[in-house]
């Protein structure tokens, strides 16, 4: 489970436009005054890229990742008050808890199975953590102007996004959901928000870039005309409009630390 660096670069101006602002500021101020942050699949560091003009100057972060290169290009947005841990997300027990403020991840979610997010969320109750999860797709695409085919390719990508990202099957589109009733029985205080994607002529090279995954997923799964659906709409990105659904949450604990 990984993603190169050039396409969460893509996707970095999009994510941040579309995250829901009261939440953000939720999760900033549940960060406390001395912040130290722990963030999960952080990529390049988007999230951190995302905070950072929100939180103290001193704010420290904790950067999780499997891909040595991408915690390596991530530590440079906080010169000396960023620690890199090259972890497999399997082993929960490894997560660097200690002193830590805020728990986030960003478009993380939607890849993990339900028992991992239900333990992760034993985790964090049990260090009286909060938890902020930002960007998760969930199942609602819409196109401007529409092709008869929208809703079948829709449809097989959704079904591809709950294949086995590594971890077991993975939520994708039900992510969202599941996720905040998970928290919720875990008995966290949980807020939701829309953090949709809203692209235009202006996010062509990243409209174009996501037609190719979301064809490339759909045929996978058996979805007829996948491909020249995908070809049709990069054609016309220049003059579509999209929106991409993804939910956000934050989940405060019933006990600090």
């Amino acid at each position: 489970m990984g993603f190169s660096a050039d396409w969460l670069a893509l996707r970095e101006p999009a994510d941040i436009a579309a995250r829901d602002a009261g939440l953000l500021a939720g999760a900033v101020a549940a960060a406390g005054a001395d912040p130290v942050i722990l963030d999960l699949g952080c990529g390049t560091g988007s999230t951190l890229r995302t905070l950072a003009p929100h939180l103290p100057a001193h704010a420290r972060w904790h950067l999780v990742d499997n891909d040595p290169a991408l915690l390596e290009r991530a530590a440079t947005e906080a010169p000396g008050r960023a620690e890199t841990h090259a972890l497999d997300l399997r082993d929960l027990d490894a997560l660097p808890l200690e002193g830590v403020t805020l728990v986030t991840a960003s478009a993380l979610l939607d890849l993990m199975p339900a028992p991992w997010i239900a333990a992760l969320a034993a985790h964090l109750a049990k260090a009286g953590l909060p938890f902020y999860g930002a960007l998760s797709y969930d199942g609602a695409m819409t196109w401007d102007p529409a092709f008869p085919e929208d809703a079948q390719i829709t449809r097989a990508f959704n079904d591809h996004q709950r294949g086995d990202k590594g971890l077991g099957p993975a939520l994708g589109p039900d992510a969202a959901t599941r996720a905040a009733a998970i928290f919720a029985a875990a008995g966290f205080r949980v807020t939701e928000g829309d953090s949709p994607w809203r692209l235009d002529a202006e996010t062509a090279p990243l409209q174009r870039a996501l037609l190719e995954g979301i064809a490339g997923a759909a045929a996978e799964t058996g979805a007829v005309g996948a491909a020249a659906w995908g070809d049709r709409r990069a054609a016309a990105a220049a003059d579509s409009l999209c929106v991409i659904g993804h939910r956000d949450l934050l989940a405060l604990p019933a006990r600090q630390p």
